[in-house]
């Protein structure tokens, strides 16, 4: 099963239409603001938000980095 983490902050309007995309699809995921928690956004390398990571195994299977539909549709089959 894969393990989905949502990098983001608040105030960000990307960030919301990203959460509403996946809440809308029944897409369960993580949210992590890179702020609160530098170690785990180093690790990843996390420049931007929002950014959602598709791990499987801690590995990083893909990385969207924005709003971006086309791309998110991906993970919701």
């Amino acid at each position: 099963m894969a393990r989905i983490i949502k990098f983001e902050k608040n105030d960000c309007a990307p960030c919301a239409q990203v959460s509403a995309y996946l809440d809308n699809k029944g897409i369960s995921y993580e949210s992590i603001n890179p702020f609160d928690q530098p170690d785990l956004a180093a690790k990843f390398k996390i420049r931007t938000v929002p950014t959602v990571l598709v791990l499987e195994n801690e590995e990083v299977q893909q990385r969207i980095i924005g709003f971006k539909p086309e791309e998110l549709a991906t993970i919701a089959q």
